[in-house]
């Protein structure tokens, strides 16, 4: 059997092919490790869980990146946020989210995501009916844009 290895960077892309899987090593050394969390595990608990003033939890951290677990689920944001410094990827792993901002308010549900760009003031509402909302929040110094579907527009 032959094995395909795909190495991608700055848009280019090249194709090993292998006699043996790349798995089948016979040791490895080295600082470099897989990093596993289990976002709906009880120990992950952002201040914002149960406080209205309360934060993320910062997860991840990178240059220009950020990663961070949200999990309002009982108390509105008291406050807006306007992020100066990113723009703001939301993922809705679980639950729901209702986002006001000044560019309009939209309801996100779990497998969804949503763009606010850098600089537009928003805040989080946690939709009525209770339950655990799980996000993830992806802070991105580069400014993200919209690329599938193809010839999107920005916004739909």
């Amino acid at each position: 059997m032959e094995y395909i290895e795909k190495i991608t960077w700055e848009g280019r892309t090249l194709s090993l092919k292998r006699k043996v899987k790349p798995t089948d090593v016979t040791g490895a050394d080295g600082s470099v490790v897989l990093e596993h969390l289990r976002i709906t595990d009880a120990a992950v608990r952002p201040t914002n869980q149960d406080v209205p003033e309360g934060t993320p939890l910062r997860v991840f951290q990178a240059d220009g990146v950020g990663v961070d677990v949200s999990k309002r689920s009982t108390a509105e944001m008291t406050y807006w946020h306007r992020n100066a410094e990113y723009d703001e990827l939301i993922f809705c792993h679980q639950g729901g989210m209702i986002w006001e901002t000044e560019l309009g308010t939209l309801e996100i549900g779990a497998g969804e995501m949503l763009l606010i760009p850098r600089g537009v003031a928003h805040r989080a509402i946690p939709p009525k009916g209770g339950g655990e909302n799980i996000l993830v929040e992806l802070k991105i110094r580069p400014t993200v844009r919209k690329v599938w579907p193809a010839g999107a527009k920005q916004g739909a």
